[in-house]
C-alpha cells in the first residue's frame, strides 16, 4: 500500500507539474497540452498490460525495484533537460521512461494486493484499492501545487530583491504577496499599467522565467528523492515467482494441517 500509494502519488504530481509548464512558460492551448501528455498515457497504458509477461522471468520485488528506480532516473532525467526552450525528444523522452515503470507498477501492486489477501475480502480489497489510489492522486496534485508555487514565491522574491533595476517603488506597485505561475505576456499586461520603464519590464520577465524554471527543476528533483524512497516498500514485496512457495508458507500450512487433524 506504501509503494502504491507512491506512484499514484507521483504520478498525479507530474501530470500537475508538466502540462502547467507547457501552458504557462510556452502558452500552449489545453488541447496541444493534452496532445503532448498523450505519449506519456499511452506509454502507461501499455506498460500496464504487457507487464504481466515478466511475472515468469521476475518476482515482484524485481519488477517493483526496478520499476522505481526507472521512475528516479525518468524524473531526475527531466530535471535536468528541462529549460525555458526546451527539446520535444528529450521530454518525451523522460515521459516515457516514467510512463514504464508507473503502468508496470500499479499493475504489479494490485495484483499482489490482491493474491495476498483471502478471497472473502476481494471487497475490501477493491475498496482499499480505490481509496488509496484517489487519496494519492489528491495529496499528490495538492503537494505538487503547493509545492511548486511556494518554491516559486521563495525565488521570485530573491530574484527581485537582488535586481537593482526592480526599484522598492515598481515593487510596491505589484503584489507581491500572491506570487504564481504566470506567463510572460500576463506579467507584461500587468506591468503595463505601473510606471515600469522597458528595462524594468525586461528584468522582470528575465526574473519570472528563471523562477519559473528553477521552480520546476526542484519540484522534479524532489519528485525523483520521493521516487527513490519508494524503493524500500517496494523491497518488501515478496520474491517468488508465480508456482514457487516460500518455505514459510510451506510450514504454515503444514502446521494448519496438523491443527487440522488434530
Amino acid at each position: 500500500m506504501y509503494a502504491m500509494f507512491a506512484v499514484v502519488a507521483l504520478e498525479a504530481a507530474l501530470n500537475f507539474s508538466v502540462p502547467l509548464y507547457i501552458q504557462i512558460v510556452q502558452g500552449r492551448s489545453p488541447i496541444a497540452t493534452a496532445v503532448a501528455m498523450m505519449p506519456f498515457n499511452l506509454t502507461v497504458f501499455f506498460a500496464a498490460m504487457l507487464v504481466v509477461r515478466f511475472y515468469e522471468r521476475l518476482t515482484p520485488r524485481q519488477i517493483g525495484r526496478y520499476g522505481f528506480t526507472l521512475c528516479t532516473a525518468a524524473l531526475l532525467w527531466l530535471a535536468f533537460v528541462v529549460r525555458n526552450d526546451w527539446s520535444e525528444f528529450a521530454v518525451l523522452l523522460g515521459l516515457v521512461l516514467f510512463g514504464i515503470g508507473q503502468g508496470a507498477l500499479v499493475t504489479l501492486l494490485f495484483n499482489v494486493l490482491v493474491t495476498a489477501s483471502p478471497k472473502g475480502v476481494a471487497g475490501d480489497v477493491g475498496s482499499l484499492r480505490g481509496t488509496a489510489n484517489n487519496l494519492a492522486a489528491a495529496v499528490g496534485t495538492a503537494v505538487a501545487g503547493a509545492l511548486m508555487v511556494g518554491v516559486l514565491s521563495v525565488i521570485a522574491l530573491a530574484g527581485i530583491a537582488a535586481s537593482p533595476k526592480l526599484t522598492p517603488e515598481l515593487q510596491a506597485q505589484v503584489d507581491l504577496d500572491n506570487i504564481n505561475f504566470v506567463s510572460n505576456e500576463r506579467l507584461q499586461t500587468v506591468l503595463a499599467s505601473t510606471s515600469a520603464s522597458p528595462a524594468q519590464v525586461a528584468e522582470a520577465v528575465r526574473v519570472n522565467s528563471e523562477a519559473r524554471l528553477r521552480a520546476l527543476k526542484i519540484g522534479l528533483l524532489l519528485m525523483a528523492g520521493l521516487a527513490l524512497l519508494a524503493i524500500i516498500p517496494a523491497g518488501r514485496l515478496p520474491d517468488f515467482r508465480p508456482g514457487e512457495i516460500p518455505s514459510d508458507e510451506v510450514e504454515d500450512q503444514s502446521n494448519s494441517s496438523k491443527t487440522r487433524a488434530t
